[in-house]
C-alpha cells in the first residue's frame, strides 16, 4: 500500500509540473462547457432585421414596435428603400427584411387583410425557417390584437383583421442545408490541415533533435519557416480545389460568385491558419502536445464560427468574442461568394479583418518562434 501511495504521489507531481496536462484536466473542460452551452444552440435571439415601412401609418408603426419588443429581433435598419434592405441581406448584416407596402392600414380597414413581405436570407437553411416562424408568430399576434381592439358598430361589421405574410427566400430558395454546410465544412478541413499539420511538423523536428541542428546551419530562421509552411499552404489550396469539385458534382453546391476571388481569400486565410500552427509549435515539445493544443483551439474556433449554428443564435458575449475569430470570417466569405455571388464590396469588411489577423498572427508567431529557438 505504501508503494502505491509513493507511485501515486509521483504521478500527481508529474501532472502538476506538466502545464499542458494540467490545463487539459482543469481548464479545457470548463472553457468547452462555457462555449458549447452558449454557441451550440438554434435558439434565435437578437436577429438583425431591416424594416422597410412604406405605409408610415399607425398600424404599420404598431407592427414595427411589436417586432422590436419581441426579443428575437434587433432592428438594425429602418429605411423606405427596398434596395437598401436587399443590400444588407447580400452583405450579411441582416438576416431578414420586413417590407410593409403602401396602403397596409387602409387594406386592413377595407378588406380585413394587410400584406407584409418577409425577405429571408435562406442561405442559413433551417435557421431561416426558425426566423420566419418567429416573425409570422409576431404578425399573427398583432392581427389578433387589432381584432380585439375593434370598437363601434362600423368596425364590428368588418371582417377580422388578418396579415397576409408573403415570404421571399433568398440565396437558398430550396433551403437545402447541404448548400449551407458544405462551404463551412470545407473551411474546417482547411483549418485542420493548415494548423494541425504545421504544428506537428515543427514539433516533430524538436522531438528528433533536428531543429537544433538546423539552427546552427547557414539557413536563416525565416527561410526555415517559409520552407516548412509553404507545402502546407499549397496543400490547403489543393484541399480547397478538391472540396469545391466534390461540392459541385456530389452536392450541387452553387458557385454564383468569383472562384478566383475565393482562392485569393483562401490564400490569406491559410496564412492565418499556418501562423497559429507555428505559434502552437513554440508552446509544445512533442507532437502529442501539439495535437492536443490544436484540437482545443480549432474546436473553439469552429464552435464560434457560425459553421454549425448561426452566429445570430449565440449569446451576446460569444458574438462579440467571435469577431476576432478568423474561421468565422472565412466561413462568411465562402458562403457569400458561393451562394450569394457576392463581390469585393460585399466581402470587404470580413476580408480586411482576416487580412489584419493574418499579419498580426504571422508576425507574433515568428517572433515567438525566434525567442524559443534562440
Amino acid at each position: 500500500m505504501r508503494r502505491i501511495l509513493y507511485l501515486a504521489q509521483a504521478e500527481v507531481l508529474h501532472i502538476l509540473r506538466d502545464r499542458i496536462l494540467l490545463a487539459q484536466v482543469l481548464v479545457v473542460p470548463v472553457v468547452q462547457l462555457l462555449v458549447l452551452s452558449n454557441a451550440a444552440t438554434f435558439e434565435i435571439r437578437d436577429t438583425p432585421i431591416h424594416v422597410v415601412d412604406l405605409d408610415r401609418s399607425p398600424a404599420s408603426r404598431g407592427l414595427v414596435n411589436r417586432l422590436a419588443a419581441n426579443g428575437h429581433f434587433d432592428i438594425v435598419g429602418d429605411t423606405p428603400s427596398v434596395d437598401r434592405a436587399d443590400e444588407g441581406l447580400l452583405r450579411g448584416t441582416v438576416t431578414m427584411a420586413v417590407v410593409i407596402p403602401h396602403g397596409f392600414e387602409a387594406s386592413l380597414m377595407r378588406t380585413g387583410v394587410g400584406q407584409v413581405q418577409l425577405s429571408v436570407n435562406a442561405e442559413k437553411g433551417s435557421a431561416a425557417g426558425i426566423v420566419q416562424a418567429y416573425a409570422s408568430r409576431v404578425l399573427a399576434g398583432y392581427a389578433s390584437e387589432l381584432s380585439a381592439r375593434r370598437v363601434g358598430r362600423v368596425l364590428l361589421d368588418q371582417p377580422n383583421p388578418r396579415i397576409d405574410v408573403r415570404v421571399r427566400p433568398l440565396y437558398n430558395v430550396t433551403q437545402n442545408y447541404k448548400h449551407y454546410m458544405v462551404p463551412g465544412i470545407l473551411v474546417a478541413l482547411m483549418t485542420i490541415i493548415g494548423t494541425l499539420l504545421s504544428a506537428q511538423n515543427i514539433a516533430r523536428e524538436k522531438e528528433l533533435g533536428t531543429l537544433e541542428q538546423l539552427n546552427v546551419t547557414p539557413i536563416t530562421r525565416g527561410q526555415f519557416i517559409v520552407a516548412k509552411l509553404l507545402p502546407f499552404w499549397v496543400l490547403g489550396l489543393v484541399e480547397l480545389s478538391l472540396g469545391l469539385l466534390v461540392g459541385k458534382l456530389v452536392f450541387g453546391v452553387p458557385m454564383r460568385g468569383s472562384v478566383p476571388m475565393l482562392y485569393g481569400v483562401a490564400g490569406v486565410y491559410l496564412v492565418v491558419a499556418l501562423g497559429i500552427g507555428l505559434w502552437i509549435s513554440t508552446l509544445v515539445e512533442t507532437q502529442q502536445q501539439a495535437m492536443f493544443v490544436t484540437f482545443f483551439i480549432v474546436n473553439i474556433y469552429l464552435l464560434m464560427s457560425g459553421l454549425f449554428t448561426p452566429v445570430d443564435s449565440m449569446a451576446p458575449w460569444v458574438r462579440t468574442v467571435s469577431i476576432v475569430n478568423p474561421v468565422r470570417h472565412f466561413v462568411t466569405i465562402s458562403r457569400a461568394i458561393l451562394m450569394k455571388g457576392a463581390g469585393p464590396a460585399e466581402i470587404a469588411q470580413p476580408f480586411f479583418i482576416l487580412l489584419g489577423t493574418a499579419v498580426l498572427v504571422l508576425v507574433f508567431a515568428v517572433r515567438q518562434y525566434r525567442k524559443r529557438a534562440a
